[in-house]
């Protein structure tokens, strides 16, 4: 299970990088992108066929985003992803947080072997405060049966 504390230290590094980010808004991957920045955090997203997504730069993989990424949030489909680990542990990054249905075992497992605090198995949008609307009712529902760090 996840720590109240692994989560933390993730959300807490001065810029994140987001694989996955869509350039349709009405996509998954550009959501979080879109509601992550609104919350105050330091966003990069990461699409190997963009330059831009809204009006910032985008890159074009995990080796290219500057130097301050220590956080990457994974939203790619399962295919993938393992790719996307491969390069962060390429890059060193020290934080990986794998959104539901993203990843594989294997992956998960990669990231680990790696020394990579692996954040799994959770949607970002319970995590990351303010949490709000349907995301707060689903963390609370989660933490009563046990799918969500109590502290």
């Amino acid at each position: 299970m996840v720590s109240h504390s692994q989560i933390n230290e993730f959300l807490s590094q001065p810029a994140i990088g987001i694989a996955g980010v869509s350039r349709n808004n009405k996509r998954f991957g550009h959501m979080v992108y879109t509601e992550l920045k609104k919350k105050g955090l330091k966003v990069y997203p990461v699409n190997p066929n963009s330059d831009m997504i809204d009006e910032d730069k985008c890159y074009r993989d995990i080796e290219s985003l500057p130097s301050e990424v220590n956080s990457v949030l994974i939203v790619t489909p399962k295919k993938t992803t393992g790719e996307i680990v491969k390069q962060a542990v390429d890059r060193n990054i020290k934080h990986i947080w794998i959104q539901q249905g993203s990843g594989t075992k294997e992956d998960i497992e990669l990231a680990k072997k790696s020394g990579i605090n692996v954040i799994s198995g959770l949607c970002i949008f319970m995590a990351a405060d303010p949490v709000e609307g349907f995301h707060k009712f689903h963390k609370i529902i989660a933490k009563f049966f046990g799918g969500y760090p109590k502290n």
